[in-house]
């Protein structure tokens, strides 16, 4: 079975489940089933780290699905990893992004699954306001929702490994 008929395999659910947008959907995608999978993450890590860029300082994984991914392919490469959240935290650091500095650091920002591109254009904007050179991320599943045109909007690239499109049709064969 091939990495993209794994995952879909893993992480597609059938039943009764109330989406973020309040709609009832009889489908899941829980993209959380094959990052928890260590024989999983490790192949979608090596594949993943296909797709960084030359010069790429750190990686920067969005929080929650994009950092055990990040972290897996700082593991496989030796790249540093640093972990940024939605929001900063209100004491200690009071930090947008975990693990060391980012000034001046071009970074690879890492996503599980991309739909409009949203989260990567608002933590792109945190991140280069802390300093960090932000023209590449990197994703899992691309959802086909537009989110490389809003991305490519902000000077990012979206280099995914799957589109969900992809996936499906890996179900058919």
């Amino acid at each position: 079975m091939t990495l993209g008929a794994r995952i879909y395999t893993a992480a597609h659910l059938r039943g009764t489940f109330t989406l973020r947008s309040g709609r009832v959907a009889s489908e899941y995608f829980d993209k959380y089933r094959f990052e928890s999978d260590p024989d999983l993450l490790r192949e979608i890590a090596a594949l993943a780290v296909s797709r960084i860029p030359a010069g790429v300082d750190g990686l920067a994984g969005l929080e929650l699905g994009g950092v055990p991914i990040a972290t897996a392919m700082s593991l496989a490469t030796g790249i540093p990893v640093y972990f940024v959240r939605k929001e900063a935290k209100k004491y200690g650091t009071e930090r947008i992004c975990e693990g060391g500095e980012v000034r001046g650091l071009r970074l690879l920002v890492v996503e599980d699954v991309v739909t409009t591109g949203g989260q990567i254009v608002m933590s792109t904007v945190d991140l280069r306001a802390a300093g960090a050179v932000v023209t590449d991320a990197v994703c899992i599943i691309d959802r086909e929702s537009g989110g490389a045109d809003f991305l490519a909007q902000s000077g990012v690239t979206l280099h995914a490994l799957f589109t969900m499109s992809e996936l499906e049709a890996t179900q058919h064969r």
